[in-house]
This record gives structure tokens, sequence and C-alpha cells, in this order.
């Protein structure tokens, strides 16, 4: 059957725009290959919306750390000037003394403002019934604003 044969050879030889239906554009023009505006614009807009993500949970990340940092250090100089008024008998006149004798390394940078400003509170120390001086007793934050728990920070 050589009409079999012909129909196969018809069958192979379809017009360019059947044979190019997967690939046509709009026009029927044969489509190149890539990314098309719109599918760009929704790749750059899911990228943004997770690094707005990562940014901000580096953000709050940064900030819990300054915080651990300042508990710490508020932790450290307490018990520095605790030890250095049971040792000397007087309470420190000032951070600084406390480095003079050797009970600090150095005067720590507070995390929050970034300074080594702290906020110095001095009161009557009575070590006895007889003996009562005037020195530093605590040491606070001298920042104004606010933690993540609600508190200022220069009440810790």
């Amino acid at each position: 059957m050589r009409n079999g044969k012909t129909a196969v050879k018809v069958a192979r030889c379809r017009p360019a725009a059947a044979r190019n239906r997967r690939t046509a554009g709009a026009a029927g023009a044969p489509r190149k290959a890539g990314f098309t505006l719109l599918e760009l614009m929704i790749v750059i807009g899911i990228i943004a919306i997770l690094a707005g993500i990562a940014v901000g949970s580096y953000r709050r990340s940064v900030q819990h750390a300054r915080e651990a940092a300042l508990k710490s250090d508020l932790q450290t100089l307490r018990q520095a000037i605790e030890q250095y008024t049971i040792d000397k008998q007087a309470a420190p006149q000032s951070l600084e003394d406390m480095v003079a004798a050797k009970y600090l390394r150095e005067i720590p940078t507070d995390p929050i403002t970034r300074q080594k400003n702290w906020r110095l509170v001095f009161e009557d120390v009575v070590l006895s019934p007889d003996q009562a001086t005037t020195g530093l007793t605590d040491v606070f934050s001298s920042s104004d604003q606010v933690a993540s728990d609600g508190t200022p920070y220069s009440t810790w």
C-alpha cells in the first residue's frame, strides 16, 4: 500500500506552526529560551520577602546579644565593687580606682550606648558601727532605651 507510506510522509511534514506549537509565542513566532518579566518579578519579590525576614531576625539576635552582654557586665561590675569594698574596708570612689587596684582589667564599654559612661550610684557605706564612708555602691547603664522585655536598661 503505497498510499500508507504517503500518509506517513504527510504526517511527518506538518506545517511549521503545528511543529512549534509548544515554543510558539502569541504571534506564532518561535519563543526564545529565557524568563519572562513576570517570572523574574515573582522571584525578586520572594527574595525580598526572605531578605526582610532574615534582617529582622538578625537585628533581634544582635539586640539579645547586647542585652546579655549588659547583664553580664553589670554583674561583674557589682561583684568587683563588693569585693573592693570588703577588701579595702572602704567603697571605691570611681571605676578608675577599681582598675588601679586591679579589681577590673579595664572599664567595660556599655554594649547599649557603646561608650564607657556608666551611671554610678554613690551612697553611705556602713562597714561597722563606728565606720561609715561614702562611695560607689552600684552601677547602671546610662541608656534611656527600653529593653526587649519592656524595662528600661537604666533600671537593670
